[in-house]
């Protein structure tokens, strides 16, 4: 389905100095550096699977999404999707993928949802019987019948979401490309759009990969997880093995009014300031539920906010757990 064999991707960027002096010699006398995006990475995707690129932020992942939808040309090593390869045969590989990707949304801001997916559905040449059935199923799975009127821009980002989503997928695509789909969205839509990935893996087989940078998005979603930092995959395999090398404890923040927090198994204090505290939680000594009742009966909480572990922190984990074991 997607296979990535050696890539290698350098990204050639001007290198600009702080200082009118500089910037006037940079007219004249341009220096460059080179910033490398991906070094050397191969793996192969199956049909049906859900695969999660977990990274900081200038990890790579989105240099890797773009190549593999055919936006980006690498400097060495292969790219076959669907037995295309993307950059070559781009207007082909289009109809093989769906995408919800950075600021290349699909919807017209000022138009209303169902005008968005009209224009899509004659880009796309999807046939008028296939149209309304898949126009029927995704209205229903993702409950955006109600927003289909409305424009795109007065729409909420969690309700934008879930008919980005619908766009996507009007013309039945194997595979979808989804970069940080859970980020911002609220309660309700975040339990559409992972019940909504669920059933399409299931039902259609449809091949899934997400970009995020929160462990606790892709925690209900991902089979497999691909680490990446520095433009490198860390580590390849079931989002088990990972947590089992490198625990994911979730952060959970607190705004109290009243009453004192005393240590507990599993439970850690980071820190406590004016009210507000930040705890780390061993969700494999105490699960999430249990930890929020402790904390509850022993202050009076205002608000609690529940976070999973960044990228940046599991990456840098599992950097120094490679190290203990070597």
């Amino acid at each position: 389905m997607i296979q990535l064999i050696n890539i290698n991707k350098t990204y050639k960027t001007i290198k600009r100095s702080a200082g009118l002096f500089a910037a006037l010699k940079s007219l004249f006398h341009k220096e460059y550096e080179y910033i490398r995006a991906l070094e050397d990475v191969s793996f192969t995707i199956n049909e049906g699977e859900t695969v999660a690129l977990l990274g900081p932020n200038g990890a790579g992942k989105s240099t890797m999404i773009k190549m593999m939808r055919g936006m980006v040309v690498p400097d060495s090593g292969e790219c076959i999707v669907c037995g295309l390869t993307p950059w070559k045969s781009y207007q082909a590989h289009q109809k093989n993928i769906g995408a919800v990707f950075g600021q290349n949304l699909q919807l017209w801001p000022d138009a209303p949802v169902l005008d968005s997916f009209e224009l899509l559905k004659k880009q796309y040449g999807i046939k008028p019987s296939d149209y309304k059935r898949s126009l029927n199923e995704l209205t229903e799975t993702l409950d955006i019948s109600a927003f289909l009127a409305v424009p795109a821009k007065d729409l909420s980002p969690g309700q934008r979401m879930r008919c980005e989503i619908a766009a996507s997928l009007l013309h039945n695509p194997k595979i979808l490309f989804l970069d940080e789909p859970l980020n911002g969205v609220d309660a309700e839509s975040r339990n559409i759009i992972i019940g909504f990935l669920i059933r399409i893996r299931q039902e259609r087989k449809t091949t899934i990969v997400l970009s995020s940078s929160d462990t606790q998005d892709i925690e209900p979603l991902a089979e497999r997880v691909l680490l990446m930092d520095e433009g490198r995959i860390l580590f390849d395999g079931p989002l088990a093995a990972l947590k089992k090398r490198c625990p994911m404890h979730k952060k959970v923040t607190v705004e109290f009014a009243a009453g004192d927090f005393e240590p507990a198994a599993g439970i850690a204090l980071e820190k406590k300031i004016s009210g507000f505290a930040v705890f780390t939680v061993d969700t494999d000594k105490i699960p999430m539920p249990d930890a929020i009742s402790l904390l509850s009966k022993r202050a009076e909480i205002i608000s609690l906010s529940v976070a999973g572990a960044s990228a940046a922190e599991i990456a840098a984990r599992f950097k120094r757990a490679v190290r203990a074991e070597n």
